[in-house]
C-alpha cells in the first residue's frame, strides 16, 4: 500500500535535513582544523575536528538507511523505527560545544 504522500514527503525532508546536518558538521570540523596553530591546543583542536567530521560521516552514512526503514514502515503500516542515533548526535555535538566553550573561555583569560 502506498503511504500518504505527505508522510513520504516529510520523510524525504528529514532525509535531506540529515544530509545538510552532515554537511554542517563536516564544515565545522574542517573549520576547526584550519584554525591557526596558536588557537587552542593543537591536539585538542584535532580531536574536535575529528569528532565533528566523524559525526558528519555517520549522519551522512545513516541518512539513507533511516529513510528507507521509515519508508518501509509507512508502506507496511508498521510502527516507525526509533531514532537510534539521536542520542549519539545530541551528546556528541554537545561534547564538542562544551569543549570548544571551555577552550574559548580559557583563551580569553590569557588575552
Amino acid at each position: 500500500m502506498e503511504p500518504d504522500p505527505r508522510f513520504t514527503l516529510a520523510n524525504e525532508r528529514t532525509f535531506l535535513t540529515w544530509l545538510s546536518t552532515a554537511l554542517a558538521l563536516s564544515a565545522g570540523g574542517v573549520g576547526i582544523a584550519a584554525l591557526p596553530e596558536d588557537v587552542f591546543v593543537p591536539w585538542i583542536r584535532a580531536v574536535l575536528a575529528i569528532m565533528l567530521v566523524a559525526l558528519s560521516a555517520l549522519a551522512a552514512g545513516m541518512a539513507y538507511p533511516r529513510w528507507r526503514n521509515i519508508q518501509r514502515a509507512l508502506r507496511n503500516q508498521a510502527p516507525l523505527p526509533p531514532p537510534a542515533l539521536a542520542a549519539l548526535f545530541g551528546y556528541g555535538v554537545a561534547l564538542v560545544a562544551v569543549v570548544a566553550l571551555v577552550l574559548i573561555v580559557v583563551s580569553l583569560r590569557h588575552v
